[in-house]
């Protein structure tokens, strides 16, 4: 959501006859049963592919099995931050508001809504016969109750500062919620479209395992019911036999936790999971010519940075970060590494996002970059360089890549990798005892407007308050972001994030590198399987293939 971090995994190249017997052997020993999540309507897959692989068994009508790179850190839909995570949680919670392809915010939980003139008054109309998971009625009062436990103190929600405007919720009616703001904020309706503000039951809260604080068996009003969880290993979930909306095919959905893509590519071939995400990009020609699966090469919002710490010295330097951005080649990362799955950044935010403006990308010029470091006075650098492993398109590949162009330069960042949640409470370290130099990081909004973009640089989003991860402040981007969110002009919005870009650009609290594409590869006897452009695989409504 929202979102950070969201997923591919490969450490060691492996042949694919030593894959392939792997993916038989490891799905004897494991579950079978996966589904994905809804995004936007579907839309044609990339071309049928020719070449056959090994012809993959029938699976069985009532189970749909995905497999996604990473172990959830929350199923808590306030404590989200990881796309591919609220991709799970979606199947289970809903929201308000959902978005459109184009961004554009459709009904969900609630059916209509009105904005006072002034923009300080939302009044939202809710969708009638709703029950939640656990038979308690989904009404104003339970929404209130989530949107209040949203702004509590209590809860470490990381995204809270998306809705900091709000200043009151008010139950009008058992179908009517009014939501009280103490300033303007545009975006406020397409916010509501995050996972962070989906509907649990505020009865669940006292369920065995969960607390108001932290959720880890959500009960949601969704197509699906959450069953079972195994760290690590997967996540179950059961058609849910009174949705009120249009029910889904599969009776159960099984997520398997496979970090390898490789693995995850094997186990596809044989026909041990029905979807995967991130295979193992170098693949890619092959699986398009494989008769047997279909490949989606989804258009992303996801931009692809290294966060540098910006407290550090003599990371606190412009000039330092800027040699960081000239050193590295990061078209020659997505031809050599990605294999053409990205595009470089040329701002600090994709461009199907509103508030976008195109500026002048850092060439790579290793010779600027040592002319900037001797400026500032830097010499024999060394600094603590981290990546994750099985979350991005070759994230860690691609970390390693940029450590030997900092080599060149005379900076030493060996990387090194570790499980995904020990990586979010590793990078979300406040800065007193933060001692992370670099970290390999990728942002999705969840929406397809800068408001949400722009949280990785607005100040007061530093951990523990939130996922500003490179500790950047600059006054005058926070007071540009804080001017975005209250204007209601479209034009002036859009001028005000294209001055905070220009500024961000400069100061260069990223390695700016790029917005990558997302594969979603699946088994081609389904239909039903789409994207949704904020980086998820839509497969609530997959089905076998007539």
């Amino acid at each position: 959501m929202n979102r950070w971090f969201i997923r591919p995994h490969r450490r060691h190249s492996i042949s694919m006859t030593y894959v392939a017997l792997a993916g038989l052997l490891i799905s004897l020993m494991l579950l079978a049963a996966c589904a994905p999540a809804p995004a936007a309507a579907p839309s044609k897959p990339s071309a049928q592919k020719e070449a056959k692989a090994t012809p993959a068994p029938a699976a069985k009508a009532e189970t749909f099995r995905i497999a996604v790179g990473i172990d959830p850190d929350t199923l808590d839909p306030a404590l989200s931050t990881t796309t591919t995570v609220s991709n799970i949680i979606e199947y289970m919670v809903e929201t308000l508001v959902v978005t459109d392809k184009d961004g554009n915010v459709q009904p969900k939980l609630a059916t209509s809504w009105e904005v006072s003139d002034d923009g300080l008054e939302y009044t939202l109309h809710l969708r009638k016969g709703v029950t939640f998971h656990d038979g308690t009625p989904m009404n104003a009062e339970a929404v209130k109750w989530n949107l209040d436990r949203m702004l509590d103190p209590k809860v470490k929600m990381p995204m809270r500062s998306t809705f900091a405007a709000i200043k009151k919720v008010e139950a009008v009616d058992e179908y009517t919620i009014k939501i009280y703001l103490s300033q303007p904020f545009a975006p406020l309706i397409s916010s509501l479209s995050l996972e962070n503000a989906g509907i649990i039951s505020p009865k669940s809260v006292n369920m065995e395992g969960n607390s108001y604080e932290s959720v880890t068996r959500p009960v949601g009003t969704g197509p699906y019911i959450f069953e079972e969880r195994v760290k690590g290993e997967r996540i179950e979930i059961t058609r849910n036999p009174n949705y009120w909306g249009e029910k889904p095919y599969y009776d159960k959905v099984v997520f398997r936790v496979v970090p390898e893509a490789a693995t995850r590519e094997s186990l596809l071939l044989a026909g041990q999971v029905d979807l995967i995400i991130l295979p193992p990009i170098s693949d890619l020609p092959a699986l398009q010519k494989n008769s047997d699966v279909k490949v989606l090469l989804a258009p992303s919002d996801r931009t692809i940075f290294i966060a540098i710490n910006t407290l550090h010295k003599p990371l606190d330097d412009v000039r330092v970060r800027q040699a960081l951005n000239y050193a590295v080649d990061k078209q020659e990362i997505i031809k050599g590494v990605l294999f053409g799955a990205a595009e470089p950044l040329d701002a600090p935010m994709a461009p199907n996002l509103f508030g976008y403006c195109k500026l002048q990308p850092y060439e790579y010029n290793p010779d600027k970059a040592k002319a900037l470091l001797a400026e500032a006075g830097v010499k024999d650098l060394q600094l603590n360089f981290i990546a994750p492993t099985g979350r991005y398109v070759q994230d860690f590949q691609a970390a390693q890549a940029i450590s030997n162009y900092l080599n060149e330069i005379g900076i030493k960042a060996p990387v090194s990798t570790m499980d995904w949640p020990s990586y979010v409470a590793a990078i979300m370290t406040p800065p007193d005892k933060n001692t992370i130099d670099l970290h390999f990081l990728g942002w999705a909004p969840d929406y397809l407007d800068a408001a949400q973009q722009m949280m990785q640089f607005y100040s007061p989003e530093s951990p523990p308050n939130g996922l500003e991860t490179s500790f950047y402040k600059n006054p005058k981007v926070d007071e540009l972001i804080e001017a975005a969110g209250k204007e209601t002009n479209p034009d002036k919005r859009k001028d005000l994030y294209c001055q905070a870009s220009r500024l961000i650009w400069e100061d260069a609290p990223w390695i700016f590198l790029w917005v990558q594409r997302f594969p979603i590869v699946y088994r081609a006897n389904i239909a039903g399987v789409d994207y949704h452009p904020t980086e998820k695989f839509s497969a609530i409504y997959a089905h076998p293939a007539e």
